[in-house]
């Protein structure tokens, strides 16, 4: 293949990013795609070999960014001992329980378990995550506001 195609490929991708931004294939294809133009620039390779270089670079690049990505971050719904986490409240609970809290320096929708017994948490106090449910936490009252009301 002509490398001029490659390089055309590259620019789609890459402004396919721009268009949406959170698929990390676009970025990978995009840059791997340039890559192989300046490669095939330089090196008459067969179309079949390119497609196979291309490959490889992709997938390499997606492997590799996986990996940056995750790395340091807990599994997506595991805490590393359940009730060992706490949050501080940013919004308080609801009569249904709902609220909002600060957990590992985000805000995240989140529900209190022992809605109804005692009064819910305000904004300021914390809170102890106990799991993570898609994109909201199941929290209970601090332990020590439950024992002392």
């Amino acid at each position: 293949m002509h490398p001029l195609i490659w390089l055309a490929g590259g620019g789609v991708l890459l402004l396919l990013e721009l268009i949406f931004p959170s698929v990390d294939g676009f970025v990978i294809g995009g840059v791997a795609a340039l890559l192989l133009s300046a490669i095939s620039a330089l090196l008459p390779l067969a179309a079949g070999i390119q497609l196979a270089l291309f490959s490889l670079i992709f997938l390499g690049g997606y492997v590799g960014l996986r990996r940056w990505s995750l790395r340091g971050r807990p599994a997506p719904d595991a805490l590393s001992e359940p009730g060992s986490e706490r949050a501080e409240v940013i919004q308080p609970f609801d009569g249904r329980g709902r609220g909002r809290v600060r957990w590992q320096g985000q805000s995240w929708a989140a529900e209190l378990l022992e809605n109804g017994r005692g009064p819910a948490p305000q904004a300021g106090e914390e809170v102890t995550v106990l799991r993570r449910e898609g994109t909201r936490l199941q929290v209970l009252a601090a332990l020590s506001r439950r024992t002392s009301g």
